[in-house]
């Protein structure tokens, strides 16, 4: 039997989004991007001058912002797309501005309370796939099937350098690379729910797969037996 809740969780750039929203549109789950969740808090703050620093003002933030995920909207190579009280943030909220500040907000405890709340809420709701940092380690612990989706920083930072190229943005591959141990390093060591792998997942290691063979693995994983059964 196909798992309810499926928790894949990794560091950034691992390709959790995008693997996350194949496996639920193969399986016609729901699908819930919780990092695109505290991108859109971070875009929020950055709007209204707030700074990334501020924990009342983010926790104010967070309580009253309506985040929407959902479906792909336009055909311009997003996996879903993110309304930020109503407004289409899905390629805002992966902008440079953005990377640099979304571990300091993900990371307080207000900011987290707020948005595990709405997490554990869709996700009671059943046949989900959700993906972020702290999924089958805080948010769903007791998720049916949990995976943790990982790759090489040199890997992530590749990747990235080609998204971004793909949208016309030129970044170079060093800055992006570390960009990337900068935010391993905050996400692993910040004090509420670091990113972490859970005892009981499975790990997925992608270098050098594309996303097609991720996805099968990923799957595989997915949809196999349960033991005992």
């Amino acid at each position: 039997m196909t798992p309810r809740t499926i928790a894949i969780d990794g560091p950034a750039g691992a390709g959790k989004s995008t693997i996350g929203a194949l496996v639920a549109e193969r399986l016609g789950y729901l699908f819930l991007d919780t990092g695109a969740m505290y991108r859109a808090i971070a875009l929020a703050a950055l709007r209204k001058g707030v700074d990334p620093d501020d924990a009342e003002r983010l926790a104010q933030l967070a309580r009253a912002a309506r985040i929407t995920i959902g479906p792909p909207t336009v055909r311009d190579g997003r996996a879903y797309t993110v309304l930020l009280d109503g407004a289409d943030v899905t390629w805002e909220i992966r902008s440079s501005d953005i990377d640099r500040i979304v571990s300091q907000v993900a990371r307080v405890p207000a900011v987290r309370d707020a948005m595990v709340e709405q997490q554990r809420e869709l996700a009671r709701r059943g046949r989900v796939v959700m993906v972020g940092r702290d999924i089958g380690t805080n948010v769903l612990t007791d998720a049916e099937c949990k995976i943790f989706l990982t790759a090489s920083a040199a890997e992530r930072a590749k990747r990235r350098e080609e998204e971004l190229r793909s949208r016309g943005q030129v970044r170079p591959r060093q800055e992006l690379l570390q960009e990337i141990l900068r935010r391993d390093r905050m996400d692993s060591e910040r004090t509420v729910a670091p990113l972490r792998t859970a005892d009981d997942a499975v790990v997925v290691q992608t270098d050098g797969l594309s996303v097609g063979q991720a996805l099968d693995q990923v799957l595989a994983i997915v949809t196999r037996p349960a033991q005992g059964a």
